[in-house]
């Protein structure tokens, strides 16, 4: 399969003259030679997104919603094949591969649903004759910057809802997970989707995205990506008057009470911290454990990491397969090299030896929490532990990082539970259920330095997809 741009519904070769490889984490072998992609691709892209717009715009929602239902099809169609490609670009277990195309296929069939929702409201009026209404309408051409560590399905949550409120759509997926995006456009073609409404552009260099960033003919840019890049292209954008949404780092707590289900935190734990390599912006990070139950827990969770399976991502029964990348593998492993340095470790898993990229699950222990450390996104499969006294100091620890995004909190006492969920600076709480658990018809998004602007996925999707206009009409 080559792998080429998609533009005013065509499949083009990059115009640029040289290519970048993807790699195989698991073996390291070669996957695939891919062309780089030139400013003048992306400014192709962009104009077929723009000419696309007024048509697209003014088609019923319910129609656009039917090309959604047809690449659902079509990746229902090619789901193990999906599956199996994603595992070879990053690691991810087979099953959670598996997991996450079925996540984009649903994602679909949620917003092609969507269209056929009311998109506005009646509002009363001080005269009786006016009629008050609202409307929603598309903003124009979007831009949708992805990372790899999703490569299919956030590609999917950001370009369903736009289409299906009416904005054309240019994507710059990963160029670490080009083929998971690749077939993305492949199941909207399939669906036959009209020329310029999707575009999607491949390639490693930054002045691409740049000039998707800058172009006026684009009135939106959606981000996920680390929390230093979000940040720069936010004022890019923001700079050129552009609605902006950006989803980027999280510092994750799990708080574990003395109350607690023991055994149902740490196996919450173990899955929120090593599922995916620790490769999710939701991931566990920190671990507070109140004192009582400090020593239990620490040994639980020291005993569970030892029978963790390690190797082969496309193997059913792996938990903990590479990183993704070997950029990735040397950030982590400096990071590791940093925390044993300042901290107590208390496990790092012995490994068979593997040839790809990974990182042996690591537990670290610390009375500092305003350690450098442990308020740095690590990104892989490692977490720290902390003693906290009460409810009191675990809610300052949980505010205590400069990131948002998601926290949990174990406990059978609704009151705590109550207190957590009303102090807590972050924007998804969980009680009794680790941090990365989300649901597609639910708002996706956190505070501080996770997210700005509005939320993603479920209905709230909206706000950023669309803008709302007011009708005065007299009758």
């Amino acid at each position: 399969m080559q792998i080429t741009n998609y533009i005013n519904g065509q499949w083009l070769d990059p115009s640029g003259m040289e290519c970048f490889q993807t790699i195989n984490p698991h073996s390291k072998a070669i996957l695939e030679q891919i062309g780089e992609s030139t400013i003048d691709d992306m400014k192709a892209a962009i104009d077929a997104a723009n000419a696309a717009s007024e048509g697209w715009k003014h088609m019923p929602s319910p129609k656009r919603g039917h090309y959604l239902i047809e690449a659902a099809k079509w990746l229902a169609d090619h789901l193990e094949e999906i599956a199996y490609d994603l595992t070879r670009e990053i690691g991810k277990t087979i099953g959670e591969a598996k997991g996450e195309v079925n996540r984009s296929i649903q994602t679909l069939y949620y917003y092609a649903a969507e269209g056929l929702q009311p998109i506005g409201e009646v509002i009363p009026s001080s005269n009786e004759n006016i009629l008050i209404y609202t409307k929603r309408e598309p903003i124009g051409p979007v831009g949708l910057i992805t990372p790899w560590n999703f490569p299919i399905a956030i590609p999917t949550w950001k370009l369903a809802p736009a289409l299906i409120y009416g904005n054309t759509v240019v994507l710059k997926p990963s160029e670490y997970a080009p083929k998971s995006a690749y077939y993305l456009m492949k199941a909207l073609d399939h669906a036959r989707i009209p020329a310029g409404v999707v575009n999607c552009v491949f390639g490693t260099q930054v002045d691409i995205g740049k000039t998707l960033v800058d172009s006026e003919k684009i009135k939106g840019i959606s981000f996920t990506g680390s929390t230093e890049v979000g940040k720069i292209i936010g004022v890019q954008a923001a700079s050129k008057g552009k609605k902006v949404q950006l989803e980027m780092g999280g510092k994750n707590a799990i708080v574990v009470l003395k109350d607690a289900n023991l055994q149902k935190a740490v196996d919450s734990i173990i899955t929120d911290a090593y599922s995916a390599a620790g490769q999710k912006c939701t991931a566990a990070s920190r671990i507070l454990i109140e004192a009582e139950v400090y020593n239990q827990v620490k040994n639980m969770l020291k005993e569970r990491t030892e029978e963790i399976a390690i190797g082969d991502p496309h193997k059913e029964g792996t938990l903990l397969g590479p990183v993704a990348t070997e950029k990735q593998y040397d950030l982590v492993q400096q990071k590791m090299e940093n925390g044993k340095a300042t901290m107590n470790l208390v496990i790092e898993k012995n490994i068979e030896m593997q040839e790809g990229y990974y990182i042996k699950p690591t537990i670290f222990e610390t009375k500092d929490p305003v350690s450098e450390f442990i308020d740095q996104e690590i990104f892989g499969p490692v977490i720290t532990l902390l003693e906290i006294n009460n409810m009191n100091e675990a809610i300052k620890e949980v505010n205590r990082s400069k990131y948002g995004l998601s926290a949990s909190i174990f406990t059978t006492n609704l009151e705590n539970a109550q207190r957590f969920i009303q102090h807590v600076d972050v924007g998804m709480v969980h009680i009794n259920t680790g941090t990365v658990f989300t649901e597609l018809q639910a708002p996706f998004g956190g505070m501080k330095d996770s997210s700005y602007g509005p939320k993603e996925q479920g209905k709230e999707a909206i706000e950023f997809y669309t803008m709302s206009k007011t009708i005065y009409q007299s009758i």
